[in-house]
């Protein structure tokens, strides 16, 4: 299979790509329907356009470009990513799998091969929840896990809701004709950096992604009493930080509880009320992350957390209130993408390892409607979501070269 890809080419267009930033270099800022990320939409789909690619946009800003394979009413082959980027992150989260994304797919239009399905790249909109508090609010969309009531519900940090933001990036037309048929993809891969450090630390090429853990989110509020920071004795105190601390200390607990690696939990969020130094916390909000790959281990986890929250909140007189702001369920590769990846990455002479993804993607709701695997690559000491994180020309080139062969044969099927 004479597939050919541009190296050159692609890595000038991610580097391209990272200049359209809010944030000065090397930092990445693309907040969804911001300016910015309009910009980097419309440079987009020049490529497309320059490619000779049909695309089209639906309600949301969805970007879907199709090569049209000879049977056309067939479901599609899909893959892509997103480009929206978390304030001060880097060039190559979900930008490579957009961009290789579609160097895979003008190399094999290039090629001249025969395709019986088309294939399709899709750009996310809204990957990370920087904007709405919610991550992969697009693939939730897109496979019926949000539905039309998002319009009103989801709102950004000054009140502007869906509906509004959507509208103002022109986006019309209502939430229902976003989502996707069941049949819509007969297979879909996501090519991603693997923000971990395996890849490196053990010097292979490819990573092939088994499953994708799913994250639970809480939000825990705390309100005690706040005082003055001299003036009211230690036996007297029902200082709501303090609650939180222990709640913290309890999450960590729970996810090492289990004595499975695959379990992480994270307090990445903690706002302190009224944050003065000489004031005791009288309210505290904590923001928590509780994720594995397995569904039934994770939400012992949650349940654990939530005993844990009732003891802390009798033993230091505060209460405390907990609200699920999601439980997703985990997703499992399709075993016939597995192969073809395997096949594509010995057909090139590369070495690969299946392997559990950590972080968490679109793919994990497109395997609601499809069949779903992703294919990784090296990123530099497993860093992400900073400046400094970077994957080399060479492993961004192996693994567009896998992408391509993987969607070249299955669009042979």
């Amino acid at each position: 299979m004479q597939i050919q890809i541009d190296p050159t080419r692609l890595q000038s267009e991610i580097e391209m790509l990272a200049t359209i930033s809010e944030a000065e270099p090397p930092a990445v800022t693309r907040i969804v329907y911001s300016d910015v990320d309009r910009r980097a939409r419309s440079w987009f789909i020049g490529l497309c356009e320059a490619a000779g690619l049909h695309s089209r946009i639906d309600a949301i800003g969805d970007i879907f470009v199709r090569l049209e394979g000879a049977e056309p009413d067939l479901p599609a082959i899909g893959t892509g990513s997103h480009i929206d980027a978390i304030p001060f992150a880097g060039s190559y989260d979900g930008t490579v799998g957009v961009l290789g994304g579609l160097e895979a797919i003008r190399a094999i239009k290039e090629s001249g091969l025969h395709l019986r399905r088309s294939i399709e790249l899709l750009l996310f909109t809204a990957e990370e929840p920087t904007r709405f508090g919610i991550g992969c609010f697009g693939s939730r969309l897109l496979t019926g896990v949000l539905d039309s009531t998002a319009d009103d519900n989801l709102r950004d940090s000054e009140g502007l809701t869906l509906a509004q933001l959507r509208q103002q990036a022109g986006y019309i037309g209502s939430l229902e004709s976003v989502r996707l048929p069941r049949d819509y993809y007969a297979a879909f891969v996501e090519l991603h950096i693997e923000q971990g450090p395996l890849l490196e630390r053990e010097r292979v090429s490819i990573g092939i992604v088994t499953n994708i853990a799913a994250p639970a989110g809480l939000r825990i509020s705390i309100e005690g009493e706040g005082g003055h920071a001299g003036a009211v004795l230690m036996p007297d105190r029902r200082d709501a930080f303090c609650a939180a601390a222990e709640i913290v200390l309890a999450v960590e607990k729970s996810a090492r509880g289990t004595g499975a690696i695959d379990t992480c939990g994270t307090v990445g969020k903690c706002q302190i009320h009224p944050g003065a130094v000489n004031s005791i916390p009288s309210k505290v909000l904590l923001e928590v992350d509780i994720r594995d790959t397995d569904e039934q281990r994770r939400n012992r986890v949650l349940e654990e957390v939530k005993d844990a929250c009732a003891r802390i909140a009798s033993a230091r007189g505060v209460i405390i209130r907990l609200e699920l702001v999601n439980a997703d369920s985990p997703a499992h590769s399709s075993a016939g993408i597995i192969d073809a990846i395997v096949e594509a990455t010995e057909a090139l002479g590369l070495s690969y390892k299946k392997m559990v993804s950590r972080a968490y993607h679109d793919s994990l709701f497109m395997a609601r409607i499809a069949p779903m695997s992703m294919i990784f690559i090296p990123c530099r000491g497993g860093v992400s979501h900073r400046p400094d994180e970077f994957a080399a020309p060479e492993d961004i080139a192996n693994g567009t070269r896998v992408l391509a062969h993987t969607l070249a044969h299955l669009a042979s099927q």
